[in-house]
């Protein structure tokens, strides 16, 4: 398939920018099937900014929960509300779990 230039308009900034023969090939290469909806300086702000990982959850800060950690006893802040049915686990705890495989 023979790919050239296009021209396409950045959704949040309105300028004009250029989906090149290269980006095109490459954006096949990786299996992409949607072309570029905004130009490289707005995607760069929007990914700096952090939304763009396309979550509506990323709207603010994350907020924090406080737990006591099930293995060691220590205060530990996550970022989900503990149920109680569940082992919640401090940072430490968490890497020492999860390196051996049990977490579910």
């Amino acid at each position: 398939m023979a790919f050239e230039d296009k021209t396409i308009t950045c959704r949040d900034c309105g300028q004009a920018f250029t989906f090149t023969v290269s980006e095109q090939e490459f954006f096949q290469q990786k299996g992409y099937t949607n072309e570029p909806q905004r130009c490289t300086t707005c995607r760069s702000a929007r990914r700096s900014s952090g939304t763009g990982g396309g979550s509506s959850y990323s709207s603010g800060p994350r907020q924090m929960f406080t737990a006591v950690c099930a293995q060691c006893g220590k205060p530990a802040q996550v970022p989900f509300q503990p149920r109680g049915d569940r082992p919640v686990y401090c940072s430490d705890c968490f890497s020492k779990q999860s390196g051996q495989g049990s977490r579910r």
